[in-house]
């Protein structure tokens, strides 16, 4: 099954680079199929049996995400994006566009609420297959220690007091009505300006999106019994004033200080764990002594983690000035 893992994200991720390349007439089952060098039928048997949906639906659900952005991003004539989609006709694409997001696409470019895109399946996910390193090599770089200020921002999140770490999170979430994996992944990743999102077309879960921690006292106990809560969703700008999803929460976090742990670039398949085991350690292992600065774990206070592995792996905690040596 981890072979089929990793041959079905190559499948993933050639469908995610024609669309967006304009050159979806070659995604087609027999292209992939070839490519993979395994029959149409055996490759479309395994696909819904790892992705949990037939082949021709993700691809028009992908498309539809594509063009979705494009909408709501450019100026294009709503014709030109649905040819460059594979569309026949205007009607053809605004039928199937109403049918994903209960609206128009006119409308949508006219008023861009959140609504849950199809986002990028990533079935060679190390932490929902539960497996180890394939392999083990040296880290490109150690880990950088900094203290940083965070300009005011406004975070959209949902959150679990009782969950504990990024698998446990989503199994508790997926028993909550419209809180699962896919339907609030696929509504951060429509929302515009997020303040993590590299610009760079993808449409992707990934894309702008992070964990929190918030220090809160109805949260589950933690590091030195400090209480939590486990949170994922998206920073906004200060002045954001879109429409909140009515499942999440919105809230203001003001300028204030932390403290960034943080690894470079890093390998996936081969280093995923040990990257966050050096990184644990690194944050273990910091004292404050020669600092102005200690962990602030004052009710509010929020904590973001980073995990991008072709940028970085990174902690941002909050830190507060010491009295004593100021």
């Amino acid at each position: 099954m981890y072979e089929w893992q990793k041959q079905i994200q190559i499948v993933i991720d050639e469908i995610d680079e024609c669309i967006k390349n304009h050159n979806g007439e070659v995604v087609t089952l027999r292209f992939l199929s070839r490519k993979l060098g395994y029959s149409e039928f055996h490759t479309t048997r395994k696909f819904k049996e790892i992705s949990g949906m037939q082949f021709r639906d993700y691809l028009r659900q992908r498309k539809l995400a594509f063009a979705l952005k494009e909408v709501r991003d450019s100026e294009r004539s709503l014709l030109d994006i649905a040819f460059d989609y594979g569309f026949s006709s205007h009607e053809a694409f605004t039928r199937a566009f109403k049918k994903a997001y209960y609206i128009a696409p006119s409308e949508y470019r006219k008023k861009p609420a959140p609504v849950a895109l199809r986002t990028k399946i990533n079935p060679f996910d190390r932490y929902f297959l539960g497996i180890g390193e394939i392999g083990m090599v040296k880290s490109s770089e150690d880990i950088k220690i900094y203290f940083v200020t965070i300009p005011a921002h406004k975070f959209l999140y949902i959150k679990n007091y009782e969950s504990n770490g990024y698998w446990d999170f989503w199994q508790k979430q997926s028993t909550v009505p419209g809180q699962d994996c896919d339907t609030v992944c696929g509504l951060l990743d429509s929302i515009k300006g997020k303040l993590d999102d590299m610009g760079s077309g993808k449409v992707n879960s990934g894309s702008g999106q992070i964990m929190a921690y918030i220090h809160d006292p109805q949260g589950k106990p933690f590091c030195y019994g400090i209480p939590r809560s486990e949170c994922y969703g998206v920073r906004l700008a200060s002045d954001y004033n879109g429409e909140v999803p009515a499942q999440m929460l919105l809230t203001d976090i003001p300028e204030a200080e932390y403290i960034v742990f943080e690894h470079g670039p890093f390998d996936y398949e081969q280093e995923n764990c040990s990257v966050e085991e050096k990184v644990d350690a690194a944050i273990a292992g910091f004292s404050f002594t020669d600092t102005a600065y200690c962990y602030d774990t004052s009710p509010g206070r929020i904590a973001y983690f980073f995990h991008d592995p072709e940028r970085f792996w990174k902690y941002v905690r909050p830190v507060r000035k010491q009295k004593h040596k100021q």
